[in-house]
C-alpha cells in the first residue's frame, strides 16, 4: 500500500515538448524585451534601463523579500553576494549597451561564447579540471568568434567591446555563484533582485534622462517581460533535464535575427551566421566528444 501511495503521489514526467514550449515562450518574451531595449537605448543610458528593469522586478518580489527578510539580513558571506550582484550589474548594463549599438542577432551570437569563457575561468579560478578535448573545442569556438565579428571588416566600436564585456562579467557572475554553492536559492534570487536595484540606482541617477509619460509603458514593459521570461525559463528547467533543453536554447538567435529584421531592417551577414554556427557546434559537441574519447581510450 505504501508503494502504491508513493507511486500515486509522484508527479508524472513532463513531456519534452511542454518544457520546450516554455523555453520558446521565454525566448519570445526576452527577444521582445531586447528589441525595446535597442529602440530605447538610443535615448536612455543603459544603466538607467537596467535600474528600471530591476525596479519592476523588485516590486514584483517585495512580498518574498519581506517574508525572507531575516535571511537577507543574516548572510554569512555578504562580500560574496555583493560581488555576484556587482558582476551581474556590469554584465547586464554592458549587454543593454551592446543591444543599443549592434544588431540583435550579433549580440545574441556573441553571448553564446559565455560557456567557452566560463570553461577557462573555472579552470583558473576554481581549479576545475579541463580536458584537452574541451580546450580544443574552446579554441575552435573562438575561431568561430573571429569569423563572426570579422576584425578585418568590422571596426571595434563600443558596441563590440560592450558585448564581449558582458560575456566576461557574466562569466565572473557564474563563477561567484558557484562559490556560493549551498546558499538558499530563494535568498540568492532575492538578494540579486534587491542588490541590482540598489547598486544601479546611483549610477542611473547620475545620468538620468527624463521619461515622458508617453514612453513610460515601454520602459515598464522591459521589466515585466524580463520577469515573465524568467518565470517561463524556470518552468522549463524545473521540469526537464538541462541537457535536453540546452540545444533548444540556441534557437534564440533565430528569434533575435527575425526581430532585428522585422523592427530594425537588420540582415545577418553570411560570416556572422557561419561564425555563430561554429560557436554553437563547438559548445554542443564538446561534451559528447569528450565522452566518446574517454570510452575509446578505455576500450
Amino acid at each position: 500500500m505504501a508503494a502504491e501511495s508513493e507511486g500515486r503521489s509522484s508527479p508524472p514526467p513532463v513531456p519534452l515538448w511542454i518544457s520546450a514550449g516554455w523555453l520558446l515562450l521565454d525566448m519570445a518574451l526576452v527577444t521582445t524585451m531586447q528589441a525595446i531595449v535597442k529602440a530605447e537605448g538610443e535615448t536612455y543610458p543603459a544603466v538607467q534601463l537596467v535600474f528600471l528593469r530591476s525596479l519592476v522586478g523588485f516590486l514584483s518580489v517585495t512580498p518574498l523579500v519581506w517574508r525572507h527578510r531575516g535571511k537577507l539580513t543574516d548572510l554569512s558571506n555578504i562580500r560574496g553576494h555583493l560581488a555576484r550582484v556587482a558582476f551581474n550589474s556590469a554584465a547586464l548594463t554592458l549587454n543593454f549597451a551592446a543591444f543599443a549599438a549592434l544588431p540583435l542577432a550579433l549580440v545574441t551570437a556573441i553571448g553564446f561564447t559565455r560557456p567557452l569563457v566560463l570553461l577557462a575561468m573555472a579552470a583558473v579560478m576554481l581549479g576545475e579540471r579541463v580536458s584537452r578535448t574541451r580546450y580544443a573545442f574552446t579554441a575552435l569556438g573562438f575561431l568561430g568568434v573571429i569569423v563572426m565579428v570579422r576584425p578585418d571588416a568590422i571596426p571595434w566600436n563600443i558596441g563590440l567591446l560592450a558585448a564581449f564585456g558582458s560575456v566576461f562579467f557574466g562569466s565572473l557572475a557564474v563563477i561567484q555563484t558557484r562559490r556560493l554553492a549551498g546558499q538558499d536559492t530563494v535568498v540568492l534570487m532575492l538578494f540579486y533582485t534587491v542588490g541590482l536595484t540598489l547598486l544601479t540606482a546611483i549610477p542611473a541617477a547620475l545620468v538620468w534622462v527624463p521619461i515622458p509619460w508617453s514612453e513610460a509603458p515601454d520602459i515598464i514593459l522591459v521589466g515585466v517581460l524580463a520577469q515573465l521570461g524568467q518565470y517561463c525559463w524556470l518552468q522549463a528547467y524545473q521540469k526537464q533535464e538541462a541537457r535536453l533543453l540546452a540545444p533548444i536554447g540556441y534557437l534564440s538567435i533565430l528569434f533575435s535575427g527575425f526581430a532585428g529584421w522585422l523592427y530594425f531592417g537588420e540582415i545577418p551577414s553570411l560570416s556572422m551566421c557561419a561564425g555563430a554556427a561554429i560557436v554553437v557546434l563547438t559548445t554542443v559537441l564538446a561534451t559528447p566528444a569528450e565522452r566518446w574519447l574517454k570510452n575509446a581510450n578505455r576500450a
